[in-house]
């Protein structure tokens, strides 16, 4: 049975996705959970295309949902992030991208696991590429599944714990008042890293945080996100903005510490790239080397623009 502290705000950040959003928004509206569990908030952060317009469609045509769309002009995942904890009504708050499709169960796993756990703080479930063009680039390989937001660690219910991966941005969920506890999003965390900082925070806050094989979803990976320049792009500012996370925590060791890990993972891609090379698989090694050398360069940039 599903509890009144286990009722869900469904949080989806948008920039300049128009695209893809529609096809979100009907994966929710295709949702096994009652509409009274649940209520969706669309934050657009900024955008300059037909967000906003879609959005008020799709509210129009669904009055059956408690769906709201809020502007949010601080640039900014984080900022939009933060925005999701300042209006959310329920105590359950799961995050999704704006090109994602949601399993039609999955907010009623969420539901059925945190009536069901009530110690548990935060989730994040599995999450599966969708490729634009059908099928995983040939240089695909699990030390670049990061780069995509994928997620699988199996189909047993796993507690997160370090050194374990976090959940993914595009599929995580907190409780709102541990989110409040421990201050939120990092707002000098413009794009990336995010989801890494609330973890570690939350990780010292509690354990409680799962993996959830069943509370699944797709994530569309469109052809330019595959594309050379927007591959570095994206590392270099991994790498710029986990120095950014260390720089607001004032952790001058821990600076040190990753541009030293940051290194040895170069070192260790290089070594990788002949075991690639050695098994008549080239390129996927050659795009590991090229995602440790622009995440080190990325670390020692000052700033790094992407969007």
């Amino acid at each position: 049975m599903i509890s009144e502290t286990s009722t869900i705000s469904l949080v989806i950040c948008t920039y300049n996705r128009c695209e893809y959003l529609p096809s979100t928004l009907q994966s929710i509206s295709n949702q096994t959970l009652a509409a009274k569990y649940f209520q969706v908030i669309i934050i657009d952060n900024a955008s300059t295309d037909n967000t906003k317009a879609i959005s008020e469609e799709f509210i129009s045509k669904h009055p059956q949902f408690n769906i709201s769309y809020f502007f949010e002009s601080n640039k900014g995942l984080s900022y939009a992030r933060n925005r999701g904890i300042a209006e959310a009504a329920c105590p359950i708050i799961a995050y999704i991208d704006d090109d994602v499709i949601l399993s039609p169960s999955y907010l009623e796993e969420l539901c059925n696991f945190f009536s069901n756990n009530q110690s548990a703080q935060g989730a994040g479930g599995k999450v599966i590429p969708k490729y634009e063009s059908g099928g995983e680039p040939t240089w695909m390989n699990k030390y670049l599944y990061g780069f995509i937001g994928k997620v699988d660690y199996g189909n047993q219910l796993l507690k997160f714990i370090k050194p374990m991966k976090y959940p993914a941005g595009c599929n995580m969920i907190y409780k709102k008042e541990l989110l409040t506890q421990i201050g939120g999003f990092n707002n000098n965390l413009k794009f990336r890293s995010d989801d890494k900082y609330i973890f570690l925070k939350a990780n010292e806050a509690t354990r409680e945080i799962y993996y959830l094989p069943d509370a699944w979803l797709y994530h569309y990976i469109d052809e330019r996100r595959l594309q050379p320049e927007n591959f570095k792009k994206l590392f270099l500012k991994t790498g710029n903005e986990e120095k950014k996370r260390l720089q607001s925590e004032n952790d001058s060791w821990g600076i040190f510490k990753k541009f030293i890990e940051y290194l040895i993972k170069w070192a260790v891609s290089l070594i990788l790239f002949l075991i690639f090379l050695i098994k008549g698989h080239p390129q996927q090694g050659r795009y590991i080397v090229i995602s440790q050398w622009c995440t080190l360069r990325g670390f020692l940039m000052k700033e790094v623009f992407v969007r």
